[in-house]
């Protein structure tokens, strides 16, 4: 089997991948950080900041329409907000529940693709979010387009969409083969973390390896693909389907670890 998935394959296909990635990655997620539960709450604070910037409090309807373990989800509704999550992945909504319930915050969880929010929710959201670079496992602009038209049509009028990306405008220059390791100590040893990236023109394969050597050496990997999305890209669609104003927020100015694409339905 080829180690890219092809362009002319289904976003259904694609989709599947992406699931099963995140199936696998769900229990192991919270790897990836020092200290997941203090991430929860500083992003959801760079969140609550947007919105105020947009006219929306607590009492604004939000989903996070890709949640995977509920870090943004469970920080958000730890601060009051009203929220609703769903995700592809059901490893990964298993996950966030009882995260949540640990948590003791209410949130309303369901199994769902963002690229057919629809036959889901009946109802529309001042706020949807997507978060940690979700949106480039879209590995056509076919399928991102019918993603974002997904995800839009879900926004109510004067609603906003906050997501980000990984920089590919910048990464895209010098294709680098891997990301820079995380190295967490603790007091059974120390936890690493990194990822490979194997390119084929716009799309890369991922490896993201997770070594824990506390008590006994562990070894955990997980593959799956990207599209490396440029933000112009994703402005034209966000434009292209509905939304009026389309702005874009980088790290030094937010404090997130990745640029934050916000679009005004």
């Amino acid at each position: 089997m080829s180690l890219f998935i092809n362009e002319n394959l289904t976003g259904e296909v694609s989709m599947n991948i992406v699931q099963k990635f995140y199936d696998n990655l769900s229990s192991h997620y919270d790897k990836l950080f020092l200290d997941w539960q203090a991430t929860t709450k500083e992003q959801a604070v760079i969140l609550q900041r947007l919105f105020q910037e947009y006219g929306f409090g607590k009492s604004a309807n939000l989903l996070d329409c890709a949640c995977g373990i509920g870090t943004q989800a469970i920080g958000l509704a730890s601060l009051g907000y009203r929220v609703t999550a769903s995700d592809i992945s059901e490893g990964g909504i298993a996950e966030a529940k009882k995260r949540a319930s640990d948590a003791n915050v209410s949130i309303r969880f369901k199994n769902a693709d963002f690229c057919a929010l629809s036959e889901a929710f009946s109802e529309r959201f001042d706020i949807v979010i997507a978060m940690d670079n979700a949106l480039p496992h879209m590995l056509s602009c076919e399928d991102l387009g019918k993603a974002v038209k997904s995800i839009v049509s879900q926004i109510k009028e004067n609603g906003i969409f906050v997501g980000s990306i990984r920089d590919y405008d910048a990464l895209l220059q010098d294709k680098p083969p891997y990301s820079p390791p995380y190295i967490h100590k603790n007091d059974k040893g120390q936890r690493v973390s990194f990822q490979t990236w194997a390119w084929n023109g716009d799309l890369y394969k991922l490896t993201q390896y997770i070594i824990d050597d506390g008590n006994a050496l562990q070894i955990n990997k997980f593959e799956c693909e990207y599209r490396a999305t440029r933000r112009g890209e994703l402005t034209n669609l966000f434009l292209s389907n509905g939304c009026k104003d389309v702005v874009w927020k980088f790290p030094d100015e937010t404090g997130f670890y990745q640029p934050i694409i916000i679009a005004k339905k």
